[in-house]
């Protein structure tokens, strides 16, 4: 639901990750019994997202006789990539793997994965506007190379509570702004039945997805000053702080195990305690539409636009497979992402679809039609920010996190939270920049 900071941390894992890679890829792939090649996929996912991508890799096993997708499971995308670090040390790393963006740039950095350009070069088929560009850049370093193919996306939309509104007199698409929202927060409390007019979800991520939307930057121009306490980002957060425990008409639920919070805000709006809730574009399986309905986030003020974070989740392949391996690792992620298999996951699923050709498909045209909440992830997305990239290994983001535990949970005025963390984040680049 939410993205994973990860990175590489032990620098003697490093250096052998960087010795292994030097080797090359191996000369020979290992074959089925029926003489096809083999290719090792490791990917994460929840109940409902592991049993779609198991059913279009047995599809795509059967529909072709060259290439054998062999399936592994990991716990999440985190056990992914520290699974994955300790596979390719020991000489014994998958094919082709399912990562978050970080994970996969810091792998591309040691020079760790395929160049997906170089396979694709005979291939008239492929074109790299076929994806959502939102996505598609997130796979791609400063040199123009791809070492990532979007598999899906995920952003953050709101979900409403439909009778909260109607009660409230409120119409979805009356919210242009983050301003218009906090006025229906009010009404929808003044109504007397809803305790709280809205629910953010805990944590740094939807007030960074409000700062995008009032302009605002994490970095000076040339990199070396973090700005996270700019009016831009102070603006929004002390607003936030203020709905929540100023004029008490929003509430965030924090702590618990796992993904307690999450589901007690879900819970929240699905019982009729709140107005509605900021979540993930994959929260549609566990939401019930008669209850609820989705729209996109909102610009901050008349001024801004819309432009939440919009976050790939990348499939790379291994260097050090055989280039039969890779071709195969190839095949099968062309096959994952065409028009039909997009739409089948984005149904079932509830991420968003990286393949731009869905909105011409007759079956997706149907469901949309009746499931209107459908489309609101994908074309926000269309929209959407790709979340700045952190040089200092998580140490930005984690100081954006202790601030809005300051200001969602301890009341603490945002420009101190927020100046806190830009010390702390700063010192953390300077160390980055030195090396």
């Amino acid at each position: 639901m939410k993205k994973n900071w990860l990175a590489l941390t032990s620098v003697g894992l490093l250096s052998t990750l960087v010795l292994s890679a030097c080797g090359g890829s191996s000369s020979s792939a290992p074959k089925t019994k029926d003489g096809k090649i083999e290719v090792e996929f490791w990917f994460a996912g929840g109940k409902t997202a592991v049993n779609v991508w198991k059913d279009i890799i047995k599809d795509y096993n059967k529909s072709q006789d060259k290439y054998e997708i062999k399936a592994v499971t990991q716990a999440d995308y985190g056990e992914t990539y520290t699974k994955l670090q300790a596979a390719i040390a020991g000489n014994k790393a998958p094919d082709l793997v399912l990562l978050d963006t970080a994970p996969s740039r810091n792998l591309d950095k040691k020079k760790l994965l395929v160049d997906i350009n170089e396979l694709a070069k005979d291939d008239k088929d492929f074109k790299e506007d076929n994806y959502l560009q939102v996505f598609a850049d997130q796979g791609k370093n400063k040199d123009g190379k791809r070492y990532g193919l979007p598999a899906y996306g995920t952003t953050q939309v709101m979900y409403y509570n439909q009778e909260a509104f109607k009660t409230a007199n409120i119409q979805p698409d009356s919210i242009k702004t983050w301003q218009d929202m906090g006025k229906a927060a009010q009404a929808i409390k003044d109504t007397g039945k809803f305790k709280y007019g809205w629910e953010p979800m805990w944590g740094q991520y939807n007030l960074i997805d409000a700062s995008l939307s009032n302009d605002a930057k994490m970095f000076s121009e040339d990199g070396k000053t973090v700005t996270i306490n700019d009016k831009e980002w102070v603006e929004v957060w002390e607003q936030f702080r203020s709905w929540i425990h100023d004029d008490k008409t929003m509430t965030v639920n924090s702590g618990g195990q796992g993904w307690e919070y999450w589901y007690k805000t879900i819970d929240d709006v699905l019982d009729n305690t709140a107005g509605g809730y900021i979540g993930s574009s994959g929260d549609q399986a566990d939401l019930d539409f008669k209850k609820v309905q989705a729209m996109e986030q909102p610009a901050w003020d008349a001024d801004s636009k819309s432009a939440p974070a919009a976050d790939a989740l990348l499939m790379d392949v291994l260097a050090k497979s055989t280039k039969d391996e890779q071709k195969g690792a190839y095949d099968f992620m062309k096959y994952f992402t065409n028009v039909e298999n997009q739409v089948k996951w984005t149904k079932a699923v509830g991420y968003v679809a990286v393949n731009k050709a869905i909105t011409e498909n007759t079956d997706y045209k149907a469901y949309v039609k009746e499931n209107p909440q459908a489309l609101v992830p994908f074309e926000q997305a269309k929209h959407g920010s790709v979340l700045p990239i952190d040089p200092t290994d998580g140490a930005i983001y984690d100081a954006l996190k202790i601030a809005a535990d300051k200001v969602e949970l301890e009341n603490v005025p945002a420009q101190k939270a927020l100046d806190d963390a830009q010390k702390t984040a700063q010192k953390a680049l300077d160390k980055a920049l030195e090396k």
